[in-house]
């Protein structure tokens, strides 16, 4: 081998794995950097070890152009404000939390929810994506399957909590989303919204079981401003309160099996 010479034991293959071993690792950094744009700086329990920032740092501001008008720039800077209503059951750091009053509004554990926008989700045309079928006469529902529509709601404890007097569907997904009930209970007649997913269609019996809430509790699900649309923010918080009732909504779901 003459001096100076280095294709005499570096072969193409060689050259192509270097090559993308260094590809790789710039391809992580750059996502392991992009992925910091939200939830950081992080916050630790002990605040003398905050804020948490680890490696890579965080990027540089950036603005995108939103779909249907708008921009947004992250990392914001923005904290959030959300005041945490729940103590640690322990001392020591990353000890769970347990809600410090209603379990189903505290926004803790499977009750939690982000500050999302208070504008409804879009389809591509810019209509809002989830409505009620009285909104739009172009969706029913499939003639197979059962219309939910007249049926009573049955809670946790098997007492009738409203009866469904609509279909919320989801223009772009085509598919049910929520459905709207009529509560039985109070003197006032108010409506609110059951995620489709915490419900149970039964056809027999012409009912929509409801494991996650007892009856009485659906008398403070969230309320939506529009009366045939739901933003995104409302439609986390009407989210988190069947998900907070499936560990909050009677004491016994808080203990352990055994």
């Amino acid at each position: 081998m003459t001096k100076g010479e280095i294709t005499g034991y570096i072969d193409v293959a060689q050259v192509v794995l270097y090559a993308f071993w260094i590809f790789f690792f710039g391809l992580i950094f750059y996502l392991r950097r992009e992925d910091k744009r939200e939830g950081y700086p992080l916050v630790a329990d002990r605040r003398e070890h905050a804020p948490i920032l680890n490696f890579p740092p965080i990027p540089a501001p950036k603005t995108f152009l939103l779909q249907h008008g708008g921009t947004s720039t992250v990392p914001s800077g923005r904290v959030d404000p959300t005041d945490i209503k729940a103590v640690p059951v322990a001392p020591w750091p990353g000890a769970p939390l347990t809600p410090t009053g209603n379990g189903l509004l505290d926004a803790v554990g499977p009750g939690s929810y982000a500050l999302r926008a208070e504008t409804p989700d879009m389809t591509l045309e810019g209509h809002p994506r989830i409505v009620p079928l009285r909104a739009d006469p172009h969706f029913m529902v499939a003639a197979a399957d059962p219309d939910p529509r007249g049926m009573n709601v049955i809670g946790a404890d098997r007492l009738v909590a409203g009866t469904v007097t609509d279909v919320w569907v989801d223009r772009s997904e085509c598919l049910i989303r929520y459905l709207e009930l009529t509560l039985a209970t109070g003197g006032e007649a108010r409506t609110v919204l059951l995620p489709m997913n915490f419900g149970i269609v039964d056809r027999r019996r012409r009912v929509v079981n409801v494991d996650a809430l007892l009856a009485g509790q659906f008398a403070d699900v969230p309320r939506i401003a529009g009366p045939d649309s739901i933003t995104r923010r409302e439609e986390d918080r009407v989210m988190a309160y069947y998900g907070g009732g499936t560990l909050y909504a009677v004491p016994g779901r808080v203990e352990p099996l055994l």
